[in-house]
């Protein structure tokens, strides 16, 4: 929607920045976590760490940028929209950057023990929710429902790469009992990279709201068994 009063534009114009510089943070963390974390990397793992108050603060200027849009704009229609979804999805962006810290965190735990390799399951799981992330934020530029919808359905693959990663490393607890740490460490990380995958779909449906202006219903069957085995106050933290 074009409005007649340019500095209107200028602010929507600012809100869809902001985002898409988040959403570019949370891929570069996602990125530097992985690469840390194949290499037990501990110093670009503390980068990841110290990186995180960017993404928090960019969600403070999206918060308030909207706030100032709906204090003199008092939008309407596809703006009011937009404005929701935009804080919404600052939100969702904010929590997928803190499971790439802790990715990064545990990063750091499991390389001041004896590193002791990890199921390639994980690399394929990385690999997949990144990819989610960088194509449902390419959808949000282009403004894209279908592209975001494709987004959406992907995470079921996902859910499956996290059930086999957990029965690997369950495996592996029982026959190397003296690393149990390092595979508990790995399989908080599994979990972390499953639920990021789960904030590309929120990511997903909050696009598709904004551009169809209707609610995308949940009706997939989530394929996540490990939720009550591996949820706990520090499966996010």
């Amino acid at each position: 929607m074009e409005h007649i009063v340019k500095s209107y534009d200028a602010e929507i114009r600012e809100l869809r920045s902001l985002i898409s510089r988040m959403g570019g943070l949370v891929e570069d963390q996602l990125s530097a976590a992985i690469t840390a974390l194949s290499e037990y990397d501990v110093e670009l793992a503390a980068k990841v760490k110290a990186g995180d108050r960017q993404i928090d603060d960019l969600e403070i200027q999206v918060e308030n940028t909207a706030v100032s849009i709906f204090a003199r704009r008092a939008p309407v229609a596809d703006d009011l929209r937009e404005i929701i979804s935009s804080l919404k999805m600052s939100a969702v962006l904010e929590r997928a950057g803190d499971y790439a810290k802790n990715i990064a965190k545990r990063t750091i735990a499991i390389a001041q023990e004896r590193p002791v390799g990890f199921p390639p399951t994980i690399v394929q799981m990385s690999e997949l929710a990144a990819t989610m992330l960088r194509d449902v934020m390419d959808a949000y530029v282009r403004h894209n429902a279908d592209a975001a919808m494709d987004v959406w359905y992907r995470d079921e693959q996902l859910d499956n790469l996290h059930n086999t990663a957990y029965r690997q490393l369950i495996a592996r607890m029982v026959e190397m009992p003296d690393h149990i740490n390092t595979w508990t460490h790995l399989l908080m990380i599994a979990k972390n990279l499953e639920r990021i995958g789960d904030q590309t779909t929120n990511l997903a449906e909050q696009i598709y709201y904004s551009v169809k202006g209707t609610i995308l219903e949940d009706t997939r069957p989530k394929h996540d068994l490990t939720s009550s085995a591996t949820s706990g106050p520090d499966a996010s933290a």
